[in-house]
């Protein structure tokens, strides 16, 4: 992407190949989920289960790529290119060490993680060999995420929907050939989805570097630990663990809330999971919506054009806002059919459906959240978002899941409405946030790399 990014490249033409790409990813799990409830619907709970350590874990070095990606926006925009290079290589170095530290974790130490969810002895078996296998392949996960991020900061979005599209065909032929028994196989059940989600994270790497060596300025190349410049190490900190520290907290906030669901009994953990991969469709478009602003708001920012800059992130939180709201609606008319493609439980469907009806309520405030937070993040504004949302999910969305859902026996319902509750009271304390401008006053380039902009 150019300097002329904000120019360039409409919302939609960025988003799109962002909400395919992150599809196409989500397939990746939900096809784990609609093929494994074919077995049982305790594999689809051990399995959803283990994923959320995963997604947990990701979280831990995806402060990494955060960090990087707020940096290159700005730096791309404003045209310092040699110094793109250098902070790219340092985050993907550093990412790939951090992976390596938590995949040999997970595999050594995957029973203890699942014990921490309380889950169902029956399905400890299970829940962790799918861990085990899967978790040991996080680090491809983290080289993925740095290489996506360099191409996605370059407006490269169509290169990475394709890489996403094309293992996730691989994923289901080979989900396929270890559950439905074809040619006479063997069927593996999850220990054989597991081997072939680890395949498919393997070709993913493969296909990113070819990617990436066709269409960056410089070859992918790691650098020597020992001489990473402390001042790139001091800037994706300063930037990336705040920023990513709204999303571990949202997801440590909804491992605390999955523990309470268990105690609800593996049919609710059951109708949780089935829902939630239904309702993904809307949260992964926001996701993009959000993802597509932050490319062209850091771009604006680094031209120092501000003004266009919050123009642009209000008009892409109305789109984002009303879109989330149709599509929840669409869902919600849908709910039957889509819930009898997981589960032909009466009880699981009657009661997802009606969570299906509450996340009417609930994705248009989620969706303003991503693009709101999107905005402050490109422009450097990373603590507030942070500090809100801790104060947020942890003093009303985990306290008012516990009362309603528990104390006072809503169940599933009373969670939901704490989800909804506690993301309509972020997003308005955000919009605050935005529309007070505050961040204009920030500027990310600290003295030696401020000086290297005049320079260049």
């Amino acid at each position: 992407m150019s300097n002329k990014a904000g120019a360039r490249f409409g919302i939609l033409t960025l988003s799109w190949p962002i909400f395919l790409e992150s599809l196409f990813g989500m397939l990746l799990g939900t096809a784990d989920t609609l093929m494994l409830s074919r077995v049982s619907d305790g594999a689809v709970a051990a399995v959803g289960v283990a994923n959320q350590i995963l997604t947990v874990v990701g979280l831990m070095f995806g402060f990494v790529t955060v960090g990087m990606g707020v940096v290159l926006n700005q730096w791309l925009g404003a045209g310092q290119l040699k110094d793109v290079d250098r902070i790219s290589r340092t985050a993907l170095t550093l990412n790939l060490l951090i992976g390596i530290l938590f995949s040999v974790g997970l595999f050594v130490f995957a029973d203890k993680a699942l014990l921490l969810f309380k889950l169902p002895s029956e399905l400890l078996a299970e829940g962790s060999i799918y861990l085990s296998i899967v978790g040991s392949a996080v680090f491809m996960i983290a080289i993925n995420m740095a290489l996506g991020t360099m191409l996605r900061c370059r407006g490269m979005v169509k290169e990475m929907m394709l890489i996403s599209f094309e293992v996730n065909v691989i994923h289901v032929i080979g989900n396929y050939m270890v559950l439905m028994e074809p040619f006479g196989l063997p069927m593996l059940g999850v220990e054989g989805v597991a081997i072939s989600t680890w395949v498919s994270r393997g070709i993913a790497v493969a296909a990113y570097l070819a990617i990436c060596k066709r269409r960056l300025e410089q070859p992918v190349r790691l650098v020597n630990p020992l001489r990473m410049k402390k001042k790139d190490l001091r800037l994706i900190f300063k930037l990336g663990i705040p920023s990513a520290g709204e999303h571990v907290s949202y997801n440590l906030s909804q491992v605390v809330i999955t523990y309470l669901v268990t105690m609800l009994g593996a049919a609710a953990l059951t109708t949780k999971i089935y829902t939630q991969n239904v309702t993904a469709f809307v949260f992964i478009f926001s996701m993009a919506i959000g993802q597509g602003t932050q490319i062209i708001v850091g771009h604006l920012i680094g031209q120092e054009s501000k003004g266009e800059a919050h123009r642009s992130g209000v008009q892409y939180l109305k789109l984002a806002v009303l879109v989330s709201l149709g599509i929840s609606l669409l869902l919600c008319l849908l709910a039957d059919p889509l819930l009898g493609l997981f589960t032909s439980d009466p009880e699981i469907i009657r009661l997802g459906k009606l969570l299906m009806l509450l996340s009417v309520l609930l994705e248009p405030a989620r969706a303003s959240n991503m693009v709101l937070i999107s905005c402050l993040n490109a422009a450097g504004d990373v603590k507030f978002p942070v500090i809100t949302g801790l104060v947020s999910m942890w003093g009303i969305s985990v306290p008012l899941a516990y009362v309603l859902g528990i104390v006072c026996g809503m169940g599933l319902t009373g969670i939901w409405i704490a989800f909804a509750v506690d993301e309509w009271v972020r997003s308005l304390i955000m919009l605050r946030r935005w529309q007070q401008r505050s961040w204009m006053r920030l500027n990310l380039f600290t003295e030696p790399h401020a000086q290297s902009r005049e320079a260049g």
